[in-house]
């Protein structure tokens, strides 16, 4: 049948979480774009609906209780290096419970709270395109 974004284009989410006017992010481990700081997100399950997959892989990864989540828009990477290609919706939380940890340490690395003045780099793909998304008012 074939991996989804290998194979054929994936259908991805992403989630940004938004505290204190800094965004959250988690470096990635695997492809694509090991080493890349990103946003948490991951693939849409079949029957499942794009805002619960955000949550669910934000929770996932977070191990944070994601509350309502807004949709940001679509981001299409093309990632040539990795050979895999993804369709993603993007969403923004602001409302959550908990302390942010390391839950999946076999895919992320590390995390923390960044400014958008003061993004760490390499910033992924995902990431880029959501920060692109982002109105100003947003993050005050």
């Amino acid at each position: 049948m074939g991996a989804p974004g290998i194979d054929f284009p994936g259908v991805g989410v992403g989630l940004v979480i938004l505290r204190d006017r800094k965004i959250l992010l988690y470096k990635r481990i695997r492809a694509p774009e090991a080493g890349h700081w990103s946003i948490v997100g991951g693939k849409v399950d079949h029957m499942e609906p794009a805002e619960q997959a955000a949550r669910r892989e934000a929770e996932e990864e977070t191990g944070l209780s994601i509350g309502r989540v807004n949709l940001l828009g679509p981001a299409e990477v093309i990632s040539k290096a990795d050979e895999q290609h993804w369709v993603s919706l993007l969403y923004l939380a602001s409302e959550f419970d908990g302390e942010p940890k390391l839950t999946e340490p076999e895919k992320l690395s590390d995390f923390g709270w960044f400014s958008r003045s003061d993004l760490p780099q390499p910033l992924s793909a995902f990431a880029a395109a959501a920060m692109a998304r982002l109105k100003a008012d947003e993050l005050l």
